[in-house]
């Protein structure tokens, strides 16, 4: 049996999820255009330069999640991706799921961005399984806290988060033949540094040079 990891937001889709469910809330007016698309280019130019602080990034992004009902935002979520998901899901993503898939390698999204927002995306793959960052849920009323629970799948958490959801299957990195990583960020260097096969997609400049200088495969969803 093997392992597939897939990150998810510019790899498997042609996009970024967070920053389309910012868009989307932007439309329904429930957040600050300003105010919100000023903050996403900080955190976005951080995210690049390798300095964001995942903390100050999730404490502004569950924010919204916390004034509104699990009801409200579960509709908004259809809307969501029915008009910002599904266009930005290219037949090569599926295609390459889908692969793996059909060989029966166990296969899981990992990824930085919340698990309110990637859990209908990944079951839109038809992948079994999820390590996400896990937004905190009040228990008195069900409702976001605003606060991430346990550690943010991001960096090396990534790492800490794939070997927890491994060791509670029985498994380890050296029960599979071969292992995979596809990964646009050089964000992701930690992860990709874990499995036997580590693969870049579409990626950006400085995963293009680490991946070019390793001799990694390189290749393009798009």
């Amino acid at each position: 049996m093997n392992l597939a990891l897939f990150d998810l937001d510019n790899t498997l889709l042609t996009g970024d999820s967070d920053f389309e469910w910012a868009q989307f809330l932007i439309s329904k007016g429930v957040v600050d255009r300003e105010l919100q698309e000023a903050k996403n280019i900080q955190f976005y130019e951080q995210y690049k330069a390798g300095t964001l602080d995942i903390y100050e990034f999730l404490n502004f992004q569950l924010a919204p999640l916390t004034r509104h009902s699990r009801e409200e935002l579960d509709a908004w979520h259809r809307e969501y991706m029915a008009r910002h998901i599904l266009p930005i899901i290219g037949q090569p993503s599926r295609a390459l799921v889908k692969s793996h898939l059909d060989a029966g390698d166990l296969c899981a999204i990992v990824t930085a961005t919340n698990s309110f927002v990637t859990g209908a995306i990944c079951r839109e793959f038809g992948i079994p399984h999820l390590i996400g960052t896990i937004p905190a849920v009040n228990p008195e009323n069900g409702r976001f806290s605003g606060s991430p629970s346990g550690t943010p799948s991001f960096r090396e958490g990534k790492i800490e988060r794939v070997e927890a959801w491994l060791e509670s299957l029985g498994l380890w990195w050296g029960s599979f033949a071969d292992s995979y990583f596809y990964s646009d960020s050089h964000n992701d260097l930690p992860l990709m540094g874990k499995v036997k096969t580590p693969v870049a997609v579409d990626p950006d400049e400085k995963l293009h040079a680490h991946a070019s200088q390793m001799g990694w495969k390189i290749i393009t969803l798009r």
